[in-house]
């Protein structure tokens, strides 16, 4: 039996899920690339390399000396350089490229959302007003916080926020998600938040603290995606299997 080779590139709930529903098939050998930018990260159900490949090029010569057959990105949908770098990869390498990317969260009835480009313009939307800010971004893309040091910051991450942000008043959470609505709501009210700040990064892992906004009237400054990788991409993790089963299939069955 021939072994389909399949590098993951993950760091995501899908990415996870979708080495999930692989591992044990004897057809195929799945390896997940992480960053390793989490301090300790979630047990994964296959091989994981750590570390990055040094550019496109770097990852196209990993794709020909593993004799990868499928490179997937399943990367972050705020991850812009490390999609565009994988689709110049799989094409340098000739190698087939999935993407796995969730929808962004819709706008609906009674969510009070400010769009922003970027974090900065983000913060900068906040005003000048104190405010009790929840934030939910990476513990790297913090430093914007600084430039509206009259806010109160509670800040939420996985791991520990070094350096802190050099502002007068900042808590910090640690946790995990998924998270539930419950929990969500009772944190935004015991901490007296009245307005957020997150990426639209879609999916449920993140949603409740959106769906905990909208029952409190609180409002949301929600930084856009860039651009979406070139190509169509998986909506689901579930899709993907599906345009994995047909690649595997033989060429005539396919259609060629």
């Amino acid at each position: 039996m021939m072994t389909f080779r399949i590098l993951i590139l993950g760091g995501t709930t899908e990415a996870r899920e979708f080495a999930a529903r692989l591992a044990g098939r004897e057809d195929l050998a799945v390896t997940l690339s992480m960053a390793g930018r989490t301090v300790n990260p979630v047990v994964q159900p296959v091989p994981v390399r750590i570390g990055g490949f040094r550019g496109p090029e770097g990852l196209a010569d990993f794709l020909r000396e593993s004799r990868t057959d499928l490179l997937v990105d399943a990367t972050h949908p705020f991850a812009a350089r490390i999609s565009a770098n994988a689709s110049a990869a799989a094409a340098a390498a000739k190698v087939p490229l999935l993407v796995i990317q969730r929808p962004e969260w819709k706008q609906t009835t009674g969510d009070h959302w400010t769009f922003a480009d970027s974090i900065p313009a983000a913060v900068a939307a906040l005003g000048e007003r104190p405010r009790r800010v929840f934030v939910t971004l990476g513990r790297q893309e913090l430093k914007p916080l600084e430039a509206a040091p009259q806010h109160h910051y509670v800040i939420r991450s996985v791991d520990p926020v070094e350096p802190r942000v050099d502002v007068p008043h900042a808590e910090y959470i640690l946790d995990r998600g998924p998270f539930e609505l419950a929990r969500e709501k009772t944190l935004l009210e015991g901490a007296r938040i009245d307005a957020i700040i997150a990426k639209n990064s879609g999916g449920s892992a993140a949603y409740a603290k959106i769906e905990a906004a909208r029952m409190l009237g609180i409002p949301v400054f929600l930084v856009r995606r860039p651009a979406a990788p070139q190509g169509s991409a998986a909506g689901s993790v579930d899709e993907a299997l599906a345009r994995l089963d047909h690649l595997l299939k033989p060429p005539a069955e396919r259609g060629e």
